[in-house]
């Protein structure tokens, strides 16, 4: 259709297809490292469902705080199991991170992984104390953006919310209505509506729209749309293009790190 190309980015980065693969083999390795360390709760339930699980990784020490880290993939793929290494970064500076596994289309809607989300992060958010800080990467970006305006978190949890970081993420959902992968996600103009963080109001907590410098032009505007709409930071990571801007999570030194994770 008539935006699929605008909206794919594998097609457009050398050597897409190696991606998948060495993030789920750093990711077990990490995994593995921290629960030998005794530093990791891992699939803990947070929910009846199959897919309602997180990872919990705990620093060295009391805890300063929580981060959560909400994958991408179009809510049509991936799980937790990839991105486990992120929580890196955010470890080293002394906070908790949780990483969830969710639901996907077409056996869910979008906005029941919204819901869904909410519920992880409150799960999460009930085992550390602490000021809570939300990352996401594309439509992850999108479950985080969604965090942060009243009415998905429970009120103690939202009132924890010391920041959120949505990274490349797709904040107006209208747009895919005139992609092939339409088909699948299910969207009418109403739903796409109803789960666009540009067309709503967050609450007040500090937000920084993440972007990588080589993005397709179509992931450049949807920041630049949710900066503006939302009168938030917006951050080019110069260099960085859909896959490997989220690589600096893994960096206890990153400008991203800091941002989430102060």
């Amino acid at each position: 259709m008539e935006l699929d190309d605008a909206y794919a980015n594998a097609a457009h980065i050398p050597g897409a297809e190696d991606y998948p693969p060495r993030w789920a083999a750093r990711a077990a390795e990490f995994r593995a490292a921290l629960a030998e360390a005794q530093r990791a709760e891992l699939a803990v339930p947070y929910g009846p469902g199959a897919r309602d699980r997180l990872d919990l990784f705990h620093p060295e020490g009391t805890a300063r705080g929580l981060a959560v880290f909400v994958h991408g993939g179009y809510w049509l793929r991936f799980d937790g199991s990839f991105w486990s290494h992120l929580a890196a970064g955010p470890l080293a500076r002394g906070w908790a991170v949780a990483v969830p596994t969710y639901d996907l289309c077409p056996d869910v809607t979008i906005a029941e992984i919204t819901r869904q989300v909410g519920r992880a992060v409150a799960a999460a958010a009930g085992r550390v104390g602490g000021p809570l800080a939300l990352a996401g990467h594309s439509a992850g970006g999108h479950l985080v953006a969604r965090m942060a305006v009243p009415g998905i978190l429970p009120a103690g949890v939202a009132a924890r919310l010391a920041r959120v970081v949505p990274i490349s993420p797709v904040a107006d959902l209208r747009p895919l209505l005139e992609t092939t992968m339409n088909e699948t996600l299910g969207l009418d103009m109403a739903a796409a509506e109803a789960e666009s963080p540009v067309l709503m109001t967050p609450m007040e907590v500090p937000v920084t729209v993440w972007v990588g410098g080589d993005e397709r032009p179509a992931f450049l505007d949807q920041a630049r749309w949710l900066a503006d709409a939302w009168g938030c930071a917006r951050v080019v990571a110069e260099g960085r293009h859909h896959f490997d801007v989220i690589e600096a999570l893994a960096d206890p030194g990153s400008e991203l790190v800091a941002t989430l994770c102060p």
